[in-house]
């Protein structure tokens, strides 16, 4: 574990966060479970704790998902000579559901490569619990 690695870039990074890999080694996990985030490589031992995704990948999983099936709903409305709301709802619901779920571990795994990447670490919590550093 007290290897040197190689600088890892932009592009390399982001491909091994969208596999759920860490970004340094592309060895070890990201996650423990579906979004679970370790916090250590099992493989490299890089803390990954400092590294806090928050709600970006929801956002961008929303704006993508969004994205693919708004227009997918407009084409079947406009061609499919309008089906009924039943229809609708048993195609795109679970379209939805099944890209979100795909897509969110993917984003977030992406996003904690990203911080990684960029040296973008969360800051430490306060012991004092009176925050004067402004």
């Amino acid at each position: 574990m007290s290897q040197t690695h190689a600088p890892v870039d932009f592009r390399t990074a982001l491909y091994r966060g969208w596999r759920g890999r860490c970004p340094r080694c592309g060895e070890g996990t990201l996650f423990g479970g579906y979004l679970k985030m370790r916090s250590l490589c099992p493989a490299c031992g890089l803390g990954l704790e400092p590294y806090r995704a928050d709600d970006a990948p929801a956002y961008f999983t929303i704006f993508v998902v969004g994205h693919i099936v708004v227009p997918l709903v407009l084409i079947v409305e406009r061609y499919g000579n309008q089906p009924p709301l039943w229809f609708h709802a048993l195609l795109w619901l679970p379209l939805s559901v099944l890209l979100a779920l795909l897509l969110l571990p993917r984003f977030k795994g992406s996003v904690i490569s990203l911080l990684w990447v960029y040296r973008v670490a969360a800051p430490k919590p306060s012991t004092s619990g009176i925050d004067v550093s402004s």
